[in-house]
């Protein structure tokens, strides 16, 4: 007997009829001789509307970071009681559980919360009566605060991979409404095609780049408790895409050079003009964004300009989240007497296109390719960032659909048949 855990995404329990379909997915795969355990996102636009809501009562709801995760988990409470329920009525035995009650403890960062354990006693007590449980994504609890946390957006696959690695399953399959994972977001590349498989670091660095077919936290725990995944569509019976941990015994085929290519258009780029070429100042500039709480991604320093080594400037850029881009302009303008620079610019038109694969370790000329599609499609590129298996520019935000179509058939990506959206959303 398999332990299988499955995650359903918005997109798949989005209303009634999709929560029964979903009903009788689990039931079927709980027949075909499985334990299962099903980890659900909210509804559809439940989180946005219920962030909405907030915003109509308080200017910054957020201010009540506390208030706002009892609010936002309620959207996979309602979820998983629904699809209990459509189970129970469909002939199976199911039981629903938030976060807490399934053992996932966390720190206590309101909004943004990390795993710290997971304890899935109540879980295997209801597998082992013969029940299919159903588990509320994107929460957790503190222990200490006593407090009940969200993991962000997008923490359900977090859950569901956290859970598979607690439970030793033997896969955990994320479903949402494409087959599995695309050599490019099928919406914008329709030539796209699916790939049968993909390592783990590679579609590391892809949900790194952009591509929102998985979390990123998700993987980076898949990777770290070596959990198996498998990604499919809820709406067809395709097998999907297997998202190796490690690489299959007997598997002796070389692994590609080019396996997808991501785009982003979630950055902004910041340019700190004319800052002091002197040891430290790169630093006391960063420590001024670490304070801001910002993650940042690529960065570029110009060669220093000036006669003298006493009055020698350069420049640098970094690019960072689109939604923090004003308050770490902010920071930056208000430490300007400390860091000396002369002017700070700031670009919220970009966007970030990246190329993946685990065979560009061994493989030369992938640079030359890339470059050659981007300069034949008229695409100027402002950054450039590399390491083993990832090579990403940064371009105009305008320009990046186009680049991602030139450089995905000048590696050869390009599909004969059309990639297949169920839902529309990719979640």
């Amino acid at each position: 007997m398999a332990l299988i855990v499955q995650k359903f995404g918005g997109s798949s329990v989005g209303d009634a009829a999709k929560i029964k379909h979903v009903a009788r997915r689990v039931i079927e795969t709980q027949k075909a001789g499985n334990q299962v355990v099903v980890v659900v996102s909210a509804m559809g636009d439940t989180t946005d509307e219920l962030i909405d809501l907030a915003q109509s009562v308080a200017g910054d709801p957020y201010a009540s970071a506390r208030e706002m995760d009892m609010l936002l988990t309620s959207g996979e409470r309602i979820s998983m009681a629904l699809l209990a329920i459509a189970i129970n009525a469909q002939g199976g035995v199911s039981r629903s559980f938030t976060g807490s009650q399934a053992g996932i403890m966390t720190s206590a960062k309101h909004g943004d919360a990390r795993i710290s354990e997971v304890t899935p006693t109540r879980i295997r007590e209801a597998l082992d009566e013969g029940n299919i449980a159903i588990v509320a994504g994107f929460q957790g609890f503190n222990r200490d605060s006593k407090d009940i946390t969200t993991l962000g957006r997008g923490g359900s696959d977090t859950t569901a991979v956290a859970l598979a690695a607690a439970l030793d399953a033997d896969v955990c399959e994320i479903y949402s409404d494409v087959d599995g994972v695309y050599t490019a977001d099928p919406r914008v590349i329709p030539a796209a095609h699916k790939l049968e498989s993909i390592d783990i670091e590679s579609m590391l660095e892809l949900a790194a780049a952009g591509a929102k077919i998985l979390h990123i936290r998700a993987v980076e725990y898949a990777r770290r408790h070596n959990v198996d995944l498998r990604v499919r569509s809820t709406f067809s019976t395709d097998p999907g895409t297997i998202v190796y941990s490690t690489k299959p015994a007997g598997d002796n085929m070389e692994e590609p050079i080019v396996s997808g290519v991501a785009t982003d258009k979630g950055q902004a780029k910041i340019t700190v003009i004319g800052i002091p070429d002197q040891p430290g100042k790169a630093s006391e500039l960063f420590q001024v964004v670490a304070e801001a709480d910002v993650n940042i991604d690529m960065i570029v320093q110009n060669v220093p300009t000036g006669s003298d080594v006493t009055d020698r400037v350069s420049d640098i850029s970094f690019t960072l989240p689109l939604g923090d881009l004003g308050r770490v302009a902010g920071a930056l303008e208000a430490a300007k007497p400390t860091l000396g620079f002369r002017q700070l610019e700031q670009d919220a038109d970009i966007g970030k296109l990246s190329v993946v694969g685990a065979g560009m370790k061994t493989h030369s000329g992938v640079s030359a390719t890339l470059f050659k599609a981007l300069a034949d499609a008229g695409i100027n590129i402002e950054m450039i960032s590399t390491s083993e298996i990832r090579i990403s520019v940064v371009t105009n935000a305008k320009q990046l659909d186009d680049a991602a179509r030139a450089v995905h058939t000048a590696f050869g990506l390009d599909s004969d048949t059309e990639a297949v959206v169920y839902a529309g959303t990719g979640r």
